[in-house]
């Protein structure tokens, strides 16, 4: 299909973005502040009864290499129930890297995303960026075909700068993509 072209390409336009240094505050993405590691995940097995897995696929955009260790997801109600995202990838300074790990469920705990997916729409990707901050929560019409949506919710991402083997664990917000075909 056409998704991994096209999120590669729309990678590509981030790595043009700022790259102004992470705080451990929470920082929306598309911001002024934007993330020095940017990821996107994605799943066949979403929106298709398969045993797809996930394949993430980060950049960084930091002058030194690093370790994208995890990122955790948590009920938005229950802060107890969590699932981490076990990568552990090594993503080189200005570069890109990419995985494939085993299906791990990511649509829990998430009123907006238990709605949407209700609602059937498909789900393209997850990615801590957006290159239109506005249209988090809002319908727009982005041609005459087809509808976008986005669910945003917070994560904890964790990852070490191997040169300095600096820690770096922080709270950011992740987008969850959503599309459907238009209908009269």
């Amino acid at each position: 299909m056409f998704k991994a072209p096209i999120a590669l390409f729309l990678l590509g336009l981030l790595s043009t973005a700022s790259q102004s240094a992470l705080s451990q505050d929470l920082t929306a993405p598309g911001s002024d502040e934007d993330y020095l590691i940017k990821y996107a995940i994605y799943s066949s097995a979403w929106n298709v009864s398969s045993n797809a897995g996930l394949r993430i696929v980060a950049q960084n955009q930091s002058e030194h290499n690093v370790v994208l260790q995890s990122v955790l997801f948590q009920d938005e109600d229950d802060p107890s129930i969590q699932r981490r995202l076990p990568l552990n990838m090594e993503v080189p300074a200005g570069k890109w890297a990419e995985k494939e790990i085993d299906y791990l469920n990511l649509l829990f705990g998430s009123e907006c995303i238990s709605r949407t997916m209700a609602e059937e729409w498909k789900l393209v990707e997850i990615s801590n960026y957006t290159l239109n901050p506005s249209v988090r929560g809002l319908i727009i019409e982005n041609s005459d075909s087809f509808r976008i949506y986005q669910c945003v919710r917070t994560v904890r991402v964790s990852w070490l700068d191997t040169e300095t083997n600096e820690q770096n664990d922080h709270n950011e917000w992740v987008m969850y993509h959503f599309e459907r075909q238009y209908t009269n």
